[in-house]
């Protein structure tokens, strides 16, 4: 895996996410793939339990958002990607993300954590 391989499942997760319906999530996720949608929340386990968990997360394939991505490292079948997303509301959200990005040999991920900051998060200080 490369960093090219990365850029290309980060674009196919973004096309998912603004394609309607969850029938997609099985070209970007194994059937048995781990979920964790931030450090302190519970992983979702399987493919079915993950698009019951997409589908509430998102507003829907309409919704406006920009998603930037820089891959940071990638170690192997690993990497690690700083991702920037903005959506466009009311009110519009920022959100600042690492996601450490597990695949699998055909390119599926099979393990994936984020960690998710927004600015209205308090800042340790």
């Amino acid at each position: 895996m490369d960093r090219s391989d990365v850029a290309r499942w980060i674009a196919a997760y973004e096309s998912a996410w603004r394609t309607a319906g969850t029938d997609g999530l099985g070209t970007i996720f194994t059937e048995d793939v781990r979920y964790v949608p931030s450090p302190w929340a519970q992983a979702i386990e399987g493919l079915d339990a993950l698009a019951t968990f997409w589908e509430a997360e998102r507003e829907g394939p309409g919704e406006p958002f920009d998603l930037a991505s820089d891959v940071v490292a990638v170690d192997g079948t690993v990497a690690v990607v700083r991702v920037s997303v903005d959506y466009a509301g009311p009110p519009p959200e920022r959100w600042r993300d690492l996601w450490v990005i597990d695949l699998a040999p055909d390119g599926r991920c099979r393990a994936f954590e984020e960690w998710p900051f927004a600015p209205s998060q308090p800042d340790g200080h």
